[in-house]
């Protein structure tokens, strides 16, 4: 099933060469506050992906931005968007492997 048809921008190539991954933990789990904070995160366009895990973390973000500077921009906006009780971010030093292909053929 289609959901839609993309075109892959290489993101180094209009200046987002820098990944992050951002892994949040929060002390509040109802509703409201996962309403107010996918809001808030569906609010940041360089955040291209966004999950709720199990384990140690509750949500991972991952994100893009020009340089270190520009993910701190990124990263002052996220922590008002609710009450965070911790973040840790990663940056990629290397893409090994990205895929849109899914796995769908013997």
């Amino acid at each position: 099933m289609l959901m839609g048809r993309i075109g892959l921008v290489n993101r180094e190539a209009v200046g987002l060469g820098v990944t992050v991954f951002v892994a949040v933990r929060t002390a509040r789990h109802n509703d409201e506050w996962l309403s107010d904070f996918a809001q808030g995160v569906a609010n940041l366009p360089e955040v291209v992906e966004f999950y709720r895990m199990s384990g140690e973390i509750d949500y991972l973000l991952k994100v893009v931005a020009r340089d270190i500077a520009d993910f701190d921009r990124i990263y002052r906006k996220l922590i008002k968007v609710a009450e965070l009780h911790d973040v840790t971010s990663s940056f990629a030093m290397q893409e090994i492997k990205s895929t849109t292909q899914l796995p769908l053929g013997g």
